[in-house]
């Protein structure tokens, strides 16, 4: 079992130590994880930047070891329109084994703020963000798989408390996987929405059409933030990957190993 979206202390939203993320990997069964720590650039350059610093990656991950468990070490890439720039500078100075760009910021505001949602129906909150992300991923190559292609969902401001059903975007959504079909690069499937919509981000259905549009690499991750919830539900997520796919992905050193389910 895989969980290849863990956050640890080096993230700015978890306060939990590397060591204590990959001890509970281990008690939960899982054989390889990938942490992930937020690199986030924010909607305009002049806003806040949430980064780490290499140093302290180093400091977290280099040397980390838990006996019975492969640990790799990744990336999330916060996309925007305008940090193409900076995420190849960061890839380019540390041997990331896996990165995740994943979308964050529109018009200003994360989802997870009340302020993206205002004045918005869900169709229009959805589609912005689907809107952004075809834009960002038309920019930015630098990365392997997208995260959690249907984030919007889940925010805790979200009054609608639904998933975002692939029929209602479809020609969007299209345009989004045959972009990173064109482009060689993976989707995820994040299990962090279950608790909160009651489905994976994205749906199996936008999984279906990824592998229907030509895409092959998939991974799996918990999205998990503290020791409570990692590899939650990623045993259910591998289950929808076997029937779509018949296999999921790890990473190392950039490169994508298929593990048949």
């Amino acid at each position: 079992m895989f969980d290849f979206h863990m956050h640890s202390s080096i993230s700015f939203d978890s306060e939990t130590s590397s060591i204590d993320m990959a001890q509970a990997a281990l008690q939960a069964g899982l054989r390889e994880i990938c942490f992930t720590d937020h690199y986030d650039c924010h909607w305009e350059k002049e806003d806040t930047h949430d980064f780490f610093t290499l140093d302290d990656y180093r400091a977290a991950y280099e040397g980390l070891s838990v006996p019975g468990l492969i640990i790799r070490r990744g990336v999330e890439m916060g996309l925007t329109h305008w940090n193409r720039g900076i995420a190849e500078a960061l890839t380019h100075a540390y041997p990331f084994d896996f990165v995740i760009g994943s979308l964050h910021y529109v018009d200003g505001y994360d989802p997870y703020e009340p302020q993206y949602w205002d004045g918005k129906t869900m169709h229009r909150a959805y589609e912005r963000y689907l809107e952004e992300t075809l834009r960002c991923v038309r920019i930015h190559d630098d990365f392997d798989v997208l995260g959690h292609l249907t984030y919007v969902c889940k925010s805790p401001h979200n009054p609608y408390h639904l998933p975002v059903f692939y029929e209602d975007f479809a020609d969007l959504t299209d345009d989004i996987l045959r972009e990173l079909v064109k482009k060689g690069k993976g989707m995820e499937i994040n299990t962090s929405g279950i608790d909160r919509v009651g489905d994976f981000l994205p749906t199996a259905r936008h999984l279906q059409r990824f592998y229907e549009l030509g895409g092959r690499i998939v991974t799996v991750g918990s999205d998990t933030h503290n020791t409570n919830r990692v590899g939650q539900y990623t045993d259910r997520a591998l289950d929808v990957l076997k029937d779509i796919f018949g296999h999921v992905c790890t990473f190392a050193q950039r490169t994508p190993t298929f593990h048949r389910l």
